[in-house]
């Protein structure tokens, strides 16, 4: 879960209308109230891949899912397992900067982080220091940060900006204006750097460009890093050093070659920019512990009621993971719990599940109904990203995939938002059972922050499946109490990754089976529909939805 998409308002209304088709009585609060408090207890140990916690999370996933008459979505098991590399970066490693005014070390986790995309434990690397902007070669937008030899960048470090360039006054939808694209996510970065044969690249973090601070690149990294374990036919091109630096170091390491990252910054506004050599070299001896590990996603399914559709899925999603044991607070509890990230979520599907499994079949919508619980999202969407290269069940009949990553426990609102679900058809079954429900569907309210790479349905999303980050509101009914505002007011800088994301009891479950109700509808229109949905031509994902069903 990448940070609550909304602002904090306290609205009061009198009530929601009647609607038809109202589930809200087929959920139990008390089981939602006790899935939470269950995966997010000190027990779990903050459900990391591969752990005991984890582990343990898995089996209870699949054993509520058992109980409730959800069939298994492998097979006979609940379990699609998934090799891991995990590694843990030396705390006393340094960054080495040297240049024509001498040499400076950087400190880990206080100036840098950094990862080995080698699944190595040991890397050893020095090259010499390129910036190249935003790091971005697009010719749909006529632009290239990577001008001259591609040769140039091999074997060398590569300093980048995140996000994309901004858009202008002659160009207002340069990059898809004020929505972030792909190209300014971090993910592409490495990507784009990788194919260009870099050995390294330094993103610089900003807590405007990130939209949270430091303290989350902090806690999200000092611990086990995971990645897919590649096999031996992946020739996927890879970047011995994935690093991360806070904007005051990266100021720093260009002053050493007496170059201004603001002044850098600027230039690489224009298309005109081009690749600084900035004469540094950078050295780091990074040393990890490694472990492989197998962590599984916890699957499940409800057949659907049609003969003809039933081949045909709609997929739930809502990852199990958080962070494990970590870096402790300055109360000693190192333990991330991840009760809203995204114990909530899980919950709330698990809750999806038991209504569609209790209901007889001539019941049940036509298509049937998948239900996915990824594992590590929290390390890059590698469970999601995993089972969208090894789906369980073929992704030209998967119709669409609906992600929960964090669900309202504060109060019942009546807005939503349906993130993505307007890059396809599906948002007319959306907008359907809002309708129904009295509820406004919201556009992003943070496009900039690109929210909807963020979670569990993107790796869908690229592989051409309607998809959509379905989250509630801030247009609260009848108020909330002071603890859930405060939460809420201080998610980002004080809970978001961190210990303090805890279950409470003055969570309102009621407000939770709003969410996943309405999450429930709007599926069963989606699996009753005549045709599945498909991606707008214009959308970006159209082409791999074409290329998934010609």
């Amino acid at each position: 879960m990448k940070k609550i998409l909304v602002l904090f308002s306290l609205v009061s209304m009198l009530s929601i209308c009647a609607f038809a088709q109202d589930y809200t009585s087929q959920f139990s609060e008390a089981k939602m109230r006790e899935r939470v408090k269950t995966l997010s207890s000190d027990a779990f140990e903050g459900r990391g891949p591969g752990t005991p916690g984890g582990q343990k999370a898995a089996k209870y996933i699949a054993d509520q899912m058992r109980a409730a008459g959800v069939q298994p979505g492998n097979g006979k098991s609940y379990f699609q397992q998934i090799d891991f590399i995990a590694m843990k970066a030396d705390p006393n490693t340094k960054l080495q900067v040297s240049g024509s005014k001498g040499e400076k070390d950087y400190r880990f986790l206080d100036d840098f982080v950094a990862v080995t995309g080698a699944q190595a434990a040991s890397v050893n690397t020095r090259a010499e220091l390129v910036f190249v902007g935003y790091g971005i070669d697009s010719p749909l937008y006529k632009w290239n940060d990577y001008k001259g030899n591609a040769g140039d960048f091999r074997g060398k470090y590569l300093m980048i900006l995140v996000n994309d360039p901004p858009a202008t006054k002659d160009e207002a939808d340069l990059f898809g204006g004020d929505a972030l694209t792909y190209f300014g996510r971090w993910t592409y970065k490495y990507e784009e750097a990788a194919r260009r044969g870099a050995a390294g690249v330094i993103l610089v973090h900003t807590d405007r460009s990130a939209g949270y601070g430091w303290n989350v690149i902090r806690s999200s990294n000092g611990n086990w890093r995971y990645e897919i374990l590649r096999t031996k036919s992946d020739k996927t091109p890879f970047l011995n050093v994935r690093a991360w630096a806070t904007e005051n170091a990266a100021g720093h390491i260009l002053e050493q070659a007496g170059l201004s990252l603001k002044d850098l910054s600027e230039a690489a506004k224009s298309r005109d920019f081009r690749p600084v050599k900035t004469g540094l070299t950078v050295g780091l001896d990074l040393k990890s512990e490694t472990k492989h590990i197998s962590s599984p996603n916890v699957v499940g399914k409800v057949t659907g009621s049609d003969a003809k559709l039933r081949d045909q899925y709609v997929i739930y999603t809502a990852h199990y993971d958080h962070l494990g044991v970590g870096e402790p607070n300055k109360d000693g509890d190192k333990i991330y719990n991840g009760a809203y990230d995204n114990a909530s979520g899980v919950s709330a599907v698990l809750g999806i599940a038991e209504v569609l499994a209790k209901m007889p079949l001539k019941q049940r919508p036509k298509r049937s109904i998948y239900f996915l619980f990824p594992a590590a999202e929290e390390q890059g969407l590698l469970g999601a990203e995993y089972y969208a290269r090894h789906p369980l069940v073929p992704l030209a009949k998967t119709a669409a995939n609906i992600n929960l990553d964090g669900v309202n426990f504060v109060g019942k609102v009546d807005d939503f938002i349906a993130l993505g679900a307007n890059r396809s058809s599906m948002i007319d079954q959306i907008n359907e059972a809002a309708k129904e429900r009295n509820f406004t569907i919201k556009d992003d309210p943070d496009p900039g922050q690109g929210f909807f790479f963020r979670s569990d349905h993107f790796p869908f999303a690229k592989a051409g499946v309607p998809a959509v980050n379905f989250s509630h509101g801030d247009h609260f009914i009848g108020g909330s109490s002071k603890d859930a505002s405060k939460f809420l007011m201080d998610y980002t800088e004080k809970y978001y990754h961190q210990v303090g994301d805890e279950y409470h009891d003055w969570w309102d479950m009621s407000a939770m089976v709003q969410e996943a109700e309405f999450a429930l509808s709007f599926g069963i229109k989606i699996a009753n529909a005549p045709k599945m949905p498909r991606y707008k031509a214009n959308d970006e994902f159209s082409a791999p939805d074409k290329k998934r069903l010609p």
